[in-house]
């Protein structure tokens, strides 16, 4: 008898375990982001391949440079840094100056991140926290739009990419409204393909909806993703849509509209799924979602901006701690409260 045979291992559950560990999941995360990614250079060109990069490189040398700083071991290789940064950037104008792009992707890891003390303890969205600080520092480089499939956008950059810091940057003449913003403000929606496609403008990752969707199916095959958040929010958006089209036509859009436009299905997919800002329970992802998908429909329609996405995930994520805790699974052996 061997001498290992001899010892029995007493440890804490789980006792069988997937084998996917953190970087193993992320590493994947990060395989399901590449087509969007690669979609949205082809769609706006060198300008968007910068604002990827400029974005990913400064968060994670943020977190490189704090775990450095804070003596902790580095965490860069468990790639939960690199989808933060990709997720931030496809957040981002393509034409964003690439100084805001850095200075959004410091705040992202330093104070969305590192802030609530790292991996598995942020309480918000880092990649979301990210944009939201530019939206509010930067709010006239933010709502500018490039307009997609230029003629030489592998060729040339807009004026804006290269702004130096704190200089006000110039804006080409090809720029254009969100099909978000025709909506709201000028009562025009786009066609159901060009939104499905990615053929409109707006940030970097409001492009293929299609890919998005694949991507997030291959997460959910791998059981890498709870598919009830991003379903119930997609449903939930669907059904309140229906409703107020069903009762003003004229005056609100379709359902397809708005699924398909904005940031609506990348977020949805991608950053609604945080697996340390969303529930842990099913039952709790469902309400969560349902939050979400209210969030978006009220700010959309009814709020003074016509994006609602990235503030109705950062409102649920603090949120989702009292949904666990309202929405806890009932301990093993007991009965009504009692063993």
């Amino acid at each position: 008898m061997s001498r290992m045979s001899r010892y029995l291992e007493i440890g804490s559950s789980p006792h069988v375990t997937s084998g996917a560990s953190v970087d193993v999941i992320m590493r994947n995360v990060v395989y399901a982001l590449l087509p969007v990614c690669a979609f949205a250079i082809y769609s706006f060109g060198a300008a968007a391949a910068l604002v990827l990069v400029t974005a990913t490189l400064s968060c994670v040398a943020t977190e490189q440079v704090l775990c450095r700083l804070l003596s902790r071991p580095s965490t860069v290789g468990d790639w939960s840094v690199t989808i933060t940064g990709i997720l931030y950037g496809l957040t981002l104008p393509p034409d964003l100056p690439l100084w805001m792009v850095a200075v959004g992707g410091v705040f992202a890891v330093a104070v969305g991140k590192f802030l609530f003390g790292g991996l598995g303890s942020n309480a918000f969205n880092p990649a979301l926290v990210g944009r939201a600080f530019l939206q509010a520092a930067f709010p006239q480089a933010m709502t500018h739009w490039a307009a997609p499939l230029g003629d030489a956008r592998f060729m040339d950059l807009p004026q804006s990419t290269l702004a130096l810091p704190f200089v006000e940057p110039g804006y080409d003449a090809v720029t254009t409204a969100t099909p978000l913003a025709l909506m709201k403000f000028e009562g025009i929606q786009a066609a159901n393909q060009e939104l499905m496609y990615g053929l409109t403008a707006g940030s970097t990752g409001e492009t293929c909806a299609v890919l998005i969707a694949l991507g997030g199916l291959y997460l959910v095959a791998r059981n890498m993703m709870n598919w009830r958040t991003p379903i119930s929010i997609l449903t939930t958006v669907a059904i309140l849509t229906l409703l107020m089209n069903w009762l003003e036509p004229g005056d609100y859009p379709r359902p397809a509209f708005m699924l398909f436009s904005g940031g609506l299905m990348l977020g949805a997919v991608y950053m609604a799924t945080d697996m340390v800002a969303s529930p842990i329970t099913n039952a709790g992802c469902w309400l969560y979602g349902a939050l979400i998908g209210l969030l978006v429909v009220v700010i959309r329609f009814w709020g003074g901006m016509p994006e609602g996405v990235m503030y109705a995930i950062l409102l649920a994520n603090a949120v989702s701690p009292h949904i666990d805790r309202l929405i806890q699974p009932r301990v093993f052996g007991t009965r009504g409260g009692k063993t």
